[in-house]
């Protein structure tokens, strides 16, 4: 008698789907994802604020962050992306901190890891193929997780981890990235000894209120891109993340070149081709956003159209379409930047269709 050697599923979050969502679009389930964010996030900060045991490993992951040297956040992709809270907040007020790209640290910077204080890794899936190289490395660096699977390789190989707490994800990454980013920042707040909870509050009652307002405009939003060579997306601070972020959604969603750049890189350098085929979000937010705004006049002088994303009013034009969020304090601005590219993506996949299948289950996983 013949024997079949069939693997179980490995289902996204380890949890089976239910069957309707089986039949879902891939637009269907970016939208549907998108808007879980504002209850996910809700959940993320109380049980951060209150579970005993994620409570102990804040304090734990503190700890280790005493000694000398950077605190480190390793990711990939999304994972990188929501990282800067984290490490911005940390430079901020003080304290040495670099968002690094796993795999460049996978192959190049090994020898020089025990030069870290504590090494964040985070991983939506925990299976990514470098994140688990990273945590069977086997050396001795003080090393924390921050991942959404609890049933994945790395959860089970790390000693000191954080849940991200947003449940399965399908599509692009959505909720993932915005809880992974919530759960860098309190964290980064927990090693400087900083009160978080009321500023995240903030952030996420913000996050829930702009929502519906602004993915009411997506049909607008998109009608502004549509006929771009491309899209280029300018952030600063943690809302770096959120560009690099929102690139990586409208990619990979829509098919539609975009690409991510800070404030400065873009100014010294794709500013300088900027002409009417040209489309520029603009995250004109904290401390920098007057910089945000002078940086839309000169893309709207050389002919250029500007998405501007800020919290001041600002007047209409045929170059330029704002869009008022409302303030938050720093780094949150990581997590509501992302509404507005988020919206248009929506919209660019409900006119020309979406690039992206819904993923129920995890393929292979190699470098």
């Amino acid at each position: 008698m013949s024997e079949t050697n069939q693997q179980a599923p490995r289902w996204i979050g380890g949890i089976e789907p239910p069957k309707e969502l089986l039949k879902a679009s891939g637009t269907q389930i970016l939208e549907i994802e998108c808007r879980e964010q504002p209850q996910k996030l809700h959940e993320l900060l109380q049980a951060y604020r209150s579970d005993p045991v994620i409570r102990a490993e804040l304090k734990k992951l503190s700890e280790l962050a005493r000694r000398k040297g950077p605190v480190l956040f390793i990711g990939m992709g999304a994972s990188y992306c929501s990282s800067f809270g984290g490490s911005v907040l940390l430079q901020t007020h003080g304290r040495l901190s670099f968002s690094e790209d796993a795999g460049e640290w996978l192959h190049y910077a090994r020898p020089i890891w025990a030069d870290a204080a504590l090494s964040v890794l985070l991983t939506t899936s925990g299976e990514s193929a470098e994140l688990v190289e990273l945590f069977k490395a086997g050396d001795d660096e003080p090393r924390g997780l921050i991942c959404n699977n609890l049933a994945s390789t790395c959860w089970k190989l790390a000693e000191n981890k954080l849940p991200i707490m947003a449940g399965p994800e399908y599509g692009n990454a959505t909720k993932t990235y915005t809880n992974a980013t919530a759960a860098a920042i309190i964290l980064s707040s927990e090693i400087l000894g900083r009160p978080w909870q009321e500023e995240a509050d903030r952030a996420a009652e913000a996050f829930t209120a702009n929502l519906d307002p602004v993915f009411a405009l997506r049909g607008e939003i998109e009608a502004f891109c549509r006929g771009a060579a491309n899209i280029e997306i300018i952030g600063r601070g943690a809302a770096y993340g959120g560009a690099i972020m929102s690139a990586l959604c409208i990619r990979e969603m829509s098919g539609h070149r975009a690409a991510a750049h800070t404030g400065a890189g873009f100014r010294h350098g794709p500013n300088l081709d900027v002409d009417a085929s040209h489309v520029a979000i603009i995250f004109a937010l904290g401390r920098v956003a007057g910089l945000g705004v002078k940086l839309a006049e000169e893309c709207n002088r050389r002919g250029g159209k500007v998405v501007l994303v800020s919290t001041e009013d600002h007047k209409a034009t045929s170059q330029l379409f704002p869009v008022r969020i409302t303030t938050v304090p720093e780094p949150w601005e990581g997590i509501t930047s992302l509404l507005v590219p988020q919206a248009l993506t929506l919209g660019m996949v409900e006119k020309s269709g979406c690039r992206l299948p819904p993923r129920f289950q995890y393929g292979v996983m190699e470098q």
